[in-house]
């Protein structure tokens, strides 16, 4: 005998769709950790020495918080809502240096958690060697790497 689950005026928090729900609905700490889970993250370091052999460092941190807390001379600055469509080799709208899949792609935010999951985007789009930076901008600075005003 088939039976159908149904309530009418709202979700109830105690039914078995919503608990079911939410034991199977991913939060964002464990989307973080399956992104880190394909990435081969590097430390603020390994990026500024990447970065120096030509691989491209990307800041997706906003235009706020570049002017608060400084730019890194030679990264590309690239807005995270078009980061994608910037360096999918294959998209009219990417650029110049999105010459193929494979080029080195070093993603860095304030903190390095929007950059984990930026970089396992890229990751589905192909970038096979994209990452991003542990601790992000943030810790980069405290290595006393290259900050612009």
């Amino acid at each position: 005998m088939l039976y159908r689950l149904s309530y009418v005026g709202g979700l109830l928090h105690d039914s078995i769709c919503y608990i079911l729900a939410t034991k199977l609905m991913p939060t964002i700490d464990d989307m973080l950790e399956q992104a880190r889970r394909s990435l081969a993250r590097v430390d603020p370091a390994q990026a500024a020495e990447e970065h120096a052999r030509g691989a491209l460092l990307v800041d997706t941190r906003t235009d706020s918080q570049r002017a608060a807390q400084g730019a890194i001379p030679g990264a590309l600055v690239i807005d995270r809502t078009v980061l994608e469509w910037r360096l999918d080799p294959t998209s009219p709208h990417r650029i110049p240096e999105a010459k193929n899949h494979e080029i080195r792609v070093i993603v860095m935010c304030s903190e390095g958690y929007s950059s984990s999951l930026a970089a396992a985007s890229l990751h589905g789009l192909g970038l096979v060697n994209a990452t991003d930076v542990i601790g992000g901008f943030q810790a980069w600075k405290a290595a006393g790497l290259p900050v612009e005003p």
